[in-house]
Formats: structure tokens, sequence, C-alpha cells
């Protein structure tokens, strides 16, 4: 009993439930869903319009999910056509009516499309779905797994009501075979391929095509249909040895030593190197051939490109082709990524070299020999005891410098242009001939603000083109570095020998420019503050000459800001409020201003004698008294760059809002105030606070007209409210204030100071902070050089792109913090208009656009080049009798001589041999490099008394490849 009801209890679990679902009907149900979900079933509700060039012009729109059979993906996607559908076309459908799919297979209105994918060119249909084996699985290559997959989109459309054709990639991905099916209303398209890599003999012609053509698609009826033929034959053409060499030999006498493309230092080199189109394809085409009218068989054939009615060509260009401003743009990218310091490149630090002993004696010869880099006007024993230092400091180095001497002075010379003493007329640069203006154009005079970099020919930019030459053409970083270096230096010798440096605009800091260049006009500010009190000390009779330089504080009206926070904000930096109590004195003019106001009075011994005055202020006399009002002598605002800004802001937005930490802002932004009251006071003995605002900020000084005691209406003025307020800063600072000149005071800007803080900065920049700091300059120069060279040809697609590039750089440049990958963004855009650029001059050679004459012809050739560049194929007026197809035939007749008269270059093939022989006129193309042929035709089938369907079979014939695509349709009303 007990063993009974063990095999009774086995035999239930060994039940199997056959109404599980398979692994198989799990993929046809999830293939379903996705077109449901994709709103794929039924048919299109309205005829869609079949455009000519809609399969190029148009968008093609695509969407993809993964589905799974068992553990094998695959990815779906469905390609469409984004077409508006066409209103003038009937609304409703027959039930009875074939697929759209169908209906395309025989239209000619998009055959041979030059963009499109593959199965579009091969079927010419607008909407399908692909499914193919998903990344990193192996191919389909079993027919069994291949039929499997049949099985299942088949049942999947029928299902699913979908008459959109699906698809199946099998076999190898590089092959493109695709097996698939469309379902329709009693009808069927299968769609089948063929490929080998070679042609079979028999099929090598069109006679043989059609053969296969009506065997496939059941053509046995009486009287035969007509069977619409297009044709089209590719022609190959990459022999360019008659051309010249993209770019002109090299100058050997520049200062680059003969590097190609280089013409100077001030200017960057442009072009390519190498051909920069790999070859040009024509395609003739045949569009509307009936069997009978052509003759096509392997003895003769009638198709003869030059008579062809349709001619098109595209130009392939060279992948990547080495160009000259790309390479350098990106070699002096890769700059920004380095870590090492200018002491880890050149292998010894500053300090070091400054401490050890040089060959003194070879040194002290330099003492009676002018630097390349000092004026001669400049030379004292300072200047040549500087000189003999440098000099000290490199001897030990000549060997091992990156920079040759020649090629260094040279860049020194370039930089310094007023370190150039012509020999014959004995004039040095003036510094009105270097001042960094940019030249006058209407399209590029703001360039360098919209990029943040710095005006054309200024030292920046001049600067920037030099450091990426080097980095380009002499020694990389090393030469960088050490370049650098030897800049610094002499930035270093200008100041200590007080000569103001040249390519730079003689104002304070243009924040609206890069850093560095801030920083070499702060440096040259410090300079000619400098400057201004040598002169002042050496002659004490022209101290009245200064009074042009000082602000003139009448032509200030705007309000300054309250005590309660900012006080008039200056724009001082941090180091202009400071407890240190040194001062300084300029040297005093013969005028008796010498003295204290305290301790002198005027010939009377009543008053206290003015001093600092400029003139008289609108004739106003002072409230207390009858005296004038003059303008004071006062001290010049303190520039600043943009890193003093943000650090002043920092420390001002530390001291927080409490009471203390806003009185203490005050004070420090009340330096400047303090000061010009110190000189007003001393300017105008027995002024009072309204007599300052008056001046200094007429806004705060309420006028009125009043009648007094004696019946005249006079003015009456007060302080505004905001200037009564209780512990007012102007107030407690006016009372505060000595009557103390400007010339006798504190220095607001301490120039030996800050000329220092800036040489040190400049000495601690590495090559990367460098690159970094001149990339807004090279990409300014890069694209003045493309806008030089695209109006030259003026390239529409060129100049578009370089505008969108200029936008794109200059908002990353604006930034605080650029994102230097985006612009590397930018730099590859630039790289490819000069790639652009070298096609255009390419192919203007090559179509002799400059011989042609000037008017239409010339034009129309112009207009065809840039067609090429632009669009994947462009059409030739009038194919092989028009002006451009003679051209192009010129060109393939030329290649053809010259490949002949090589010996070891024949015909090459049996095909073209035949071809010769047979009498065919194309001796001037060679044979063709592609054979494209498309049959189509509409007949009853698989039964003559079936419902008449489109038939279509596309033939490629190649070097490497056969291939056969066909659709044949099917009537299932009766199997």
């Amino acid at each position: 009993m007990s063993a009974t009801a063990a095999d009774s209890e086995s035999e239930v679990f060994e039940i199997t439930d056959f109404t599980t679902a398979s692994e198989w009907e799990r993929f046809v149900s999830k293939v379903e869903e996705v077109l449901n979900e994709w709103k794929l079933t039924g048919n299109s509700k309205r005829r869609l319009s079949r455009e000519k060039g809609d399969y190029t012009s148009g968008i093609w729109v695509e969407q993809s999910q993964e589905i799974n059979f068992v553990d094998f993906k695959f990815s779906i996607t469905h390609y469409a056509l984004a077409q508006e559908p066409n209103d003038n076309a009937n609304d409703d459908l027959e039930e009875d009516d074939v697929p759209v799919a169908m209906q395309d297979l025989l239209c000619t209105n998009n055959d041979f499309p030059p963009r499109a994918h593959c199965l579009v060119r091969w079927y010419g249909i607008r909407e399908f779905v692909v499914i193919s084996p998903g990344t990193n699985v192996e191919a389909i290559i079993s027919e069994s797994k291949c039929n499997l997959l049949l099985s299942s989109i088949s049942v999947s459309l029928v299902n699913s009501g979908c008459q959109v054709p699906m698809f199946v990639q099998i076999q190898q991905k590089w092959r493109r075979m695709y097996a698939g099916e469309c379902q329709g209303p009693s009808v069927r398209t299968e769609f089948e391929m063929v490929h080998l890599r070679k042609v079979p003999s028999q099929y090598n012609h069109l006679s043989g095509l059609l053969d296969i053509f009506k065997s496939k698609s059941g053509y046995t009826m009486y009287p035969l249909p007509p069977i619409n033929i297009a044709i089209r034959f590719t022609y190959v053409l990459q022999d360019w040895q008659q051309y010249s060499w993209p770019l002109q030999p090299p100058d050997f006498d520049n200062l680059l030593k003969g590097e190609v493309g280089v013409e100077e230092f001030g200017k960057l080199p442009f072009g390519a190197c190498e051909e920069t189109i790999s070859e040009l394809q024509l395609s003739t085409t045949w569009p509307d051939l009936t069997e009978g009218t052509v003759l096509d068989n392997d003895v003769y054939s009638d198709l003869d490109p030059l008579h062809a009615p349709h001619w098109s060509v595209r130009a392939r260009a060279v992948e990547n082709p080495q160009c000259l401003l790309g390479d350098l743009l990106t070699e002096f990218f890769k700059l920004c990524g380095r870590k090492e310091t200018t002491e880890e490149v050149l292998g010894r630090g500053l300090a070091e070299e400054e401490g050890k002993d040089g060959d003194i004696t070879s040194a002290l010869s330099k003492l009676t020999e002018p630097a390349a880099s000092v004026p001669i006007s400049k030379l004292s024993v300072s200047n040549m005891m500087h000189n003999a230092r440098r000099h000290i400091r490199r001897h030990r180095l000549t060997d091992e410098s990156p920079l040759s001497a020649d090629i260094l002075n040279s860049i020194l010379q370039y930089l310094f242009a007023d370190s150039v003493v012509d020999k014959t007329s004995k004039n040095k640069i003036t510094q009105a001939d270097c001042s960094g203006k940019a030249r006058k154009d209407e399209n590029t005079d703001d360039l360098y603000i919209q990029l943040k970099s710095a005006p054309l020919e200024s030292l920046t930019y001049r600067l920037a083109l030099c450091v990426c030459l080097v980095n380009f053409y002499h020694g990389g970083l090393r030469s960088v570095a050490y370049l650098w270096q030897e800049f610094v230096l002499e930035l270093r010798d200008r100041w200590e020998n007080n000569y103001q440096i040249n390519g730079l605009p003689e104002e304070p800091p243009d924040l609206r420019c890069c850093l560095l260049h801030q920083k070499f006009q702060m440096l040259n500010c410090c300079i000619k503050r400098r400057q201004a009190r040598d002169n002042l000390c050496k002659a004490p009779e022209r101290s009245k000459g200064r009074d042009h330089q000082n602000i003139r504080r009448s032509e200030i009206t705007a309000t300054p800001s309250s005590s309660e926070t900012t006080a008039f904000s200056t724009g001082k930096s941090w180091d202009s409020w400071s407890d240190s109590e040194e001062e300084f004195f300029e040297c005093l003019s013969d005028q008796g201003e010498n003295e204290s106001p305290h301790s002198r009075s005027d010939k009377h011994g009543s008053k206290t004698r003015a001093e600092g005055r400029m003139h008289p202020y609108n004739n106003m006399s002072l409230i207390n008294s009858s005296e004038l009002l003059f303008i004071p002598v006062t001290q010049e605002p303190a520039p600043m760059t943009e890193d003093l800004l943000e650090e002043q802001s920092e420390i001002l937005a530390k001291l927080g809002t409490s009471a203390e930490g806003a009185q203490l802002r005050a004070r420090m932004q009340s330096a400047c105030l303090l000061s010009d009251m110190e000189s007003f006071k001393a300017a105008n003995p027995g002024s009072v606070l309204e007599d300052f605002v008056r001046w200094y900020s007429p806004r705060d000084f309420l006028e009125e007209e009043v009648v007094n005691e004696k019946g005249e209406t006079v003015l009456k003025g007060e302080l505004s409210a905001r200037m009564k307020i209780p512990g007012n800063m102007w107030v407690e600072t006016w009372e505060n204030a000595r009557a103390v000149p400007a010339n006798r005071q504190k220095r607001l800007f301490d120039d030996t100071k800050e000329a220092e803080k800036v040489l040190h900065y400049l000495e601690m920049q590495k090559p990367a902070d460098l690159t970094c700091h001149l990339l807004p300059c090279i990409i300014h120069a890069a694209i003045l050089k493309l806008k030089d060279e695209e109006s030259v040809d003026n390239i529409p697609s060129v100049k578009k792109t370089t505008q969108k590039a200029t936008a794109q750089a200059s908002k990353l440049l604006q930034q605080s913090n650029p994102d230097y990958n985006h612009l590397k963004d930018c730099l590859d855009f630039l790289s490819t208009m000069e790639k652009i650029i070298a096609q255009f001059r390419s192919l203007k050679q090559k179509f002799a656009i400059d011989e042609a004459e000037k008017g239409q012809d010339k034009e129309e050739l112009k207009n065809f080049v840039n067609s090429l560049l632009e669009e994947p194929e462009v059409v030739v007026s009038g194919a092989g009798q028009g002006n451009i197809g003679s051209i192009i035939h010129r060109l393939f007749a030329v290649a053809q001589e010259t490949a002949l008269l090589d010996k070891d270059t024949g015909l090459g093939n049996e095909e073209e041999r035949k071809l010769t022989e047979g009498g065919s006129k194309t001796h001037n193309f060679p044979f063709p490099a592609g054979r494209e042929i498309l049959l189509r035709t509409c007949v009853p089938r698989p039964a003559p008394y079936s419902k008449a369907l489109p038939q279509r079979l596309f033939c490629v014939l190649t070097m490497e490849e056969f291939r056969l695509v066909g659709a044949f349709s099917s009537d299932t009303s009766f199997f």
C-alpha cells in the first residue's frame, strides 16, 4: 500500500502544465507589447506625401527598447521619417488597400538617397522596425535561430495588426544582413537578401539581373508588364599627384628658421600639411528606364557616363588631416594639465641661481655692451649692473638653455619693441607706437572684451603668441618655462630701472581683460607713479604741472554711500588703509609750500596759508568767509586688479553686519575720503564740512531761495538728511582730518609694495598657470586668424560656425572659473573650421576657380564648391554637358592619363578590360567603383489571378561585394 501511495504521489508531481507560456511565447508577447506601446498597430489613416528629396532633407526619429529571449538580449528599434501628412490626399483608405510600405516600394521620388539608413536606400521605405542582437552579444548565424526569429515577428505582426515592416538582423553586423516581413490585409511582403564577396560573371550586367528578377517575382504573364529600371554608376577619383602642395615652402630667413606655415612671431600658422580631400565621387544616374531601351550585357553596354541625364558629386575628406593651427591649439591646451613648477621644469631654483657664483670675468665684459632688451637711452651704471647680473645667471646655462640666444633675443625684441634701435635714424620706437591698441575693425575691435582677452598687439597678446609658438616649435614645456622666466626677469629689470613697459595702454588695470594683462598694467602703473615722483624731485619748478593729473572732484556727481555701510566707496585696496605710519613726502616746489600749514601765516599773520590749490570752483565762496572755494590737488586713486578687488570684498564680507564691523568697514573704505578732506582743508583754510560737500558731493548739499532781513532773495543751503544722521562717518572724518596737502600725505597707493607683489605673483606662476592665463588670448588670436582666412574665400558655413564658437567661448571665459572641458570643445570647433577652409581651398584649386573668368561661371563654381562642403551630395547642373560637368570630366581624364603612363598601372581587372574592348566610350573614366541597379514592377503573385502587388530588387555590385536586396509581395487571399 505504501509503495502504491508513493508511486501515485510521484505521478502527481510529474504532471506537465501545458497552459504555461513558453519562452518563445513570452518573447512574441513582449514584441507585441512594444508595438502597441509605440502605437504601430493598424495602417495609416492618411496618405503621406512623397516629395523628391524627403528622405535626405527630412528628420528621422528613433526609439529603442531592450527585450530578452531567455538570456539572449535584443534591441528593438523603430525608425520613422517625421513628415507632415498630405492634407490634399484622400483621408479614407479602402479596407483592402495595401500598406504604405508596399506603396513606397514603387515610389521613384527618393531613389538612391545619399544620407539614409541602408534599409531606406535598399527598399525605399519611410518607416520600419529592426530587431538586432544587443551589444556584446554573438551574432545570429545558425539557420534555425534565424527562422525562429522570422516566425516570431510574423506572429507578432499578425496578432498586433501592425502594417509597419519588421526586420531581424542576422549574420555578422558588418555584413548588414537583414530579413523581414510586412503584413497587410490579405497581402504579405517578404524581404530577402543575398550577400557574396565576388560578383558572379553571369550577373555582372543588367541582362543577368533582369533574369533573376523575373524568375523570383513569377514574371509569367502575357502581355508582360513593364519593368522600371534605375541605374547608378559611381566613379571615384583619388589621384591628386598633378596638384601642388597645400602649403607654401618655408622661408628659411624668418625667425623660426624655416618652420612650415609660419611667417613671423606675430602670426599664427594656418593650413593643412597634407591633402584634405581623400576622394571625389561622381555618381551618374539613369533614373527612369524600361527594359529594351538600354542594352547592358557581357559584351556591350550603352551606359556611357557622359550621356547620363543626371550627375551628382560628393567629396570625401581626410578623416584627421594634419593642420597647423589645430595642432598648435591642441598642444598649447595640453599645457593646462601640467603640474610642474618652473623650477622643477628647468631643474633649478631662482633663488639658488641668484646665490651661486658666476663667471664674473665674462659678466664684466657685458658692462660696455647694451642689452637688447634695455633702450640705449636708459643705459646707466645701474642698468649695466643689472645686465651683468643677468649675464652671470645666464652664462652657466648657455649650452643647456632650451632656447638658443638668437631665438630668445628675437622674441624679447618682438615683445619689447621699444628696445630696438634703428641705427640709421637713431630713433627708438616710442611708447605711443606700442600702446597696444587694437586695429580698427568694426567686427573685431571689441572681441577682446567679449573673450576677456587683451587688446590686439598688446604685450599680453604678443606674449601669448610667442608662448604658443615656442611650445609647438621649440621644445614644449621646458622652453615655455625658460621663456617665462626670462620674461619676468625683463619686467623686474624695467621696474628696477624705472622704465615703463611698452605694449600696454597708459591707464589703470582694465577689468574687462584677462588677469595677467591687469597685472602687467598694475606694474606699469607702479612704474609711472615712481617716474612721477622722480620727475617732481628733479624738476621742482614744474610742480604746478601736476594739476592735470589729479581727479577733478567737481565732475563727480554720484551720491556717496551711507555712513552706516560704506561711506563713499572709492575702490581702494586693503593695503591703502593700514596701521603703518610710513608716509611719503614728495619734493616741494619753490613757492613756499614746504612748511606746515599749522606753523605758517600770511603776510599779515592773521590766517593760515593755503597749499595745494588748483583753481577756483565755479566762482563759489566759502560759507564762513568771502574767500573763493578752490579745488585741491589730490592723490590719484589706487589702481586695482580683479583678484585684489575680490580679496578686498571677502575681507569686508568677513567683518559681518555688527555695528563694530560696519564701523570698521566704513573706516577702511574712507581712506581716500580722509585724504581728499585733508587736501581740501589745506587748499581752503577756514572751510567747513558744508564747503567740502558742495564740491565733493553736490547732491548732499540742498539749496533753496529765501528772503533775508533786507528783503533780498538769497540762496541758503544745508546738508542733506543722511549727512545729519548721528555718527555720520563724513562728520567724524572731517573732524579728524588735518590740513595737509597731497604731497605731504601718506600714500594711498604704495607703488613699491604693489610692484613687488606683482613681480612675486608672476614669478610664482607655473607653466600651466601661464597657459590658463593666456588661453583667452590664444582663442582670440585663433578666431581672428579664422576670420582673416575666411574673408579671403567667403565660406558661409565657416563664418556661421565661427560666430557660434565665439559666442560659446565668450560665455565660458566670462566666468571666474571656466570649464576647460568646454573650452576644449571650442578649440575643436576652431580646428574644424581650419579643416573646412583647407578643404575649400583644395577643391577651389581642383576646380580652377581662380582661373575662371569673372562673372556667372566663377560664381557658379564657388557656390558648387561651398555646397560640396555643406551637403552630402550635390547635383551637377547640366550633367556631363554643363560647365561643371566638363571640369569634372577633365579631372578624371587627367587622372586616367596619369595612370596609363605608369607602367605598373593597367586597367586593373578583367571587367575593365572587357568593357574597354567592347567598344565603350568610357576610356576617360575608370571602371565604376560601384554599380547600383534598381528593378521595380507590379505583377500578380503567386498566381496569375492574384492581386497585382509591388515587386522590387535592388542590386549592388562593387569590387568587394555582390548584394541582392529583394522585396517580393504575395496575395494571401487564397493561400
